[in-house]
């Protein structure tokens, strides 16, 4: 067992199968040593439990959790794509944070601190990383969060 999932078990934090492609993509490409993640939404055993938008029927902490659980999609694809040895990370470069909202809601970025929370705590300072925090009308399927990555990793 490598430090970063001893880390993960000490956090009480279960990796699930990364989920597979809904349509015509890849779950991530690499390129010379960086991993770009595609977008992952707040899939619980392969069922999205929450729909909806910030602002409207999901608050703002319910909110936080859901983009925590994209997070956690994120490493799923991650530790996928270095053949399960997330040790291999020097750094989460970037998370790009889409969150459906409101008209009238303009806390995006205490929605992303749901997954930058997630990534220090289990990478580091290898975790802090620059990031965005958008809102828009819709995202696929009715979901209040999508986060996508990139990160740099050790050949």
């Amino acid at each position: 067992m490598n430090i970063i999932d001893e880390k993960l078990q000490s956090l009480g934090i279960i990796i699930p199968s990364a989920p597979k492609p809904a349509a015509n993509y890849i779950p991530y490409v690499i390129t010379n040593n960086l991993i770009f993640i595609s977008g992952q939404v707040p899939f619980i055993n392969g069922e999205i439990k929450d729909t909806g938008k910030v602002g409207e029927n999901i608050d703002i902490d319910k909110a936080k959790t859901i983009a925590r659980q994209c997070g956690i999609n994120v490493i799923s694809v991650l530790k996928d794509s270095l053949d399960g040895d997330l040790s291999r990370v020097i750094k989460c470069v970037k998370l790009g944070v889409f969150v459906a909202c409101t008209n009238d809601f303009h806390n995006q970025p205490e929605v992303a601190n749901g997954v930058s929370d997630l990534m220090v705590e289990i990478f580091g300072e290898a975790g802090r990383h620059a990031r965005l925090a958008v809102g828009t009308n819709s995202l696929p399927r009715n979901i209040p969060v999508e986060v996508d990555a990139i990160f740099e990793f050790k050949k």
